[in-house]
C-alpha cells in the first residue's frame, strides 16, 4: 500500500516510520526542517506525495489543515482517501471535506484519543464523515485501531475536543500544582501522590469527583480558597486554581449545575457516613 503523510512532527514521523518498517511505500511532505523517519521517502512539495497514493495522512497543526489539503487536492487520485488527523474545529473538518468533495476524492475527520508514542499506528482514534468507514477498514489492516462513527465530517473532531477539555486541562492543573510544589519542595509527594491516584482511577473514582461536587461544593470552595492563597504566597501562578474556585462559587450558588453520573440525593448526616466519599 502507498501512503502519503503530510506533517513529520512528533506524531506524524512515529506513524510513518511504524508503516514504512512493517512494509507500507510511505512517502511524505514538510516544508520544516525536521528529520525524515527511516524508510520514508521525503518529496518536495506536496502534489509529489500523494501523486500515487491510496491514503493520505494529514498530521499537521490544525493552522496548516486547509493549506495541505489545497496544495495537493488537484494531484490526489479520485480513488484515494484523505484523513485529516488534525486538531482543527468541526466547522475546520466541514470545510476540508467539502474541498474533498468538489475534487472527487474521499475524507475522513480522523481524531486520535490517546497519546501516540507508544502506540504509534495503533493510537486508538475515532473517524467521522463519507470517508470513515472505508479509511478504517484500509488503517486497521495495517495495524490501526480507528473506530468509524456515525455523522459528518466534525463528529469525530467534536468528541476530541470535548475530550480535549478535559485532558488538557488536567496538564495544566497539574503543572500548576507540581510548580507550586517544587517551591514548597513537595514536588516528588505530590507526583507520587497524583501517580498513585492516577494508577487506580476507575468509573467509581471518576464518579465520586463528580458526584460529591454538589454535595461538598461549600467545603470544596474553602479549600481551593486556602489552595488559592498559598500558591499566591509562594508566587506561583493561580489561573487554573481560580478556575476552579469560580466553578465552585457557581455550584454552591446552583447546585443544579454540577455534572453527575446520578441523580444527587440530599446530603446524609455526617454521623451515618453514607454521603459520597470525599476524594
Amino acid at each position: 500500500m502507498q501512503i502519503c503523510v503530510f506533517g513529520l512532527g512528533e506524531a506524524g514521523s512515529l506513524i510513518a516510520a511504524e508503516l514504512a518498517a512493517s512494509g507500507s511505500t510511505v512517502v511524505a511532505f514538510d516544508p520544516a526542517d525536521v528529520p525524515t523517519p527511516v524508510g520514508v521517502q521525503r518529496v518536495p512539495h506536496p502534489a509529489l506525495a500523494v501523486r500515487k497514493a491510496e491514503v493520505v495522512l494529514a498530521l499537521t497543526a490544525a493552522a496548516d489543515a486547509r493549506l495541505a489539503i489545497v496544495q495537493a487536492a488537484d494531484a490526489i487520485p479520485s480513488d484515494a482517501i484523505y484523513a485529516d488527523f488534525s486538531t482543527g474545529s468541526p466547522e475546520l473538518k466541514s470545510e476540508l471535506a467539502s474541498i474533498a468533495q468538489s475534487k472527487g476524492f474521499e475524507f475522513a475527520d480522523v481524531a486520535l484519543v490517546a497519546m501516540v508514542p507508544g502506540n504509534g499506528v495503533a493510537t486508538a482514534a475515532l473517524a467521522s464523515g463519507i470517508g470513515a468507514p472505508r479509511f478504517a477498514s484500509v488503517f486497521n489492516s495495517v495495524g490501526g485501531k480507528v473506530e468509524a462513527i456515525d455523522g459528518p465530517a466534525g463528529t469525530a473532531a467534536r468528541r476530541k475536543l470535548l475530550r480535549s477539555v478535559a485532558m488538557k486541562g488536567f496538564a495544566a492543573v497539574a503543572q500548576e500544582a507540581l510548580s507550586a510544589a517544587s517551591a514548597a519542595s513537595d514536588a516528588n509527594w505530590l507526583a507520587d501522590n497524583l501517580m498513585a491516584e492516577l494508577t487506580s482511577a476507575d468509573g467509581p473514582w471518576l464518579q465520586r469527583l463528580l458526584d460529591g461536587t454538589p454535595i461538598h461544593a461549600k467545603r470544596r470552595l474553602a479549600e481551593m480558597e486556602a489552595a488559592t492563597d498559598l500558591l499566591a504566597g509562594l508566587g506561583k501562578p493561580t489561573v487554573m486554581t481560580k478556575g476552579t474556585v469560580e466553578s465552585l462559587r457557581a455550584v454552591v450558588a446552583d447546585p443544579a449545575t454540577a455534572v453527575t453520573f446520578a441523580p444527587i440525593e440530599p446530603p446524609a448526616d455526617a454521623t451515618n457516613g453514607s454521603s459520597p466519599q470525599e476524594v
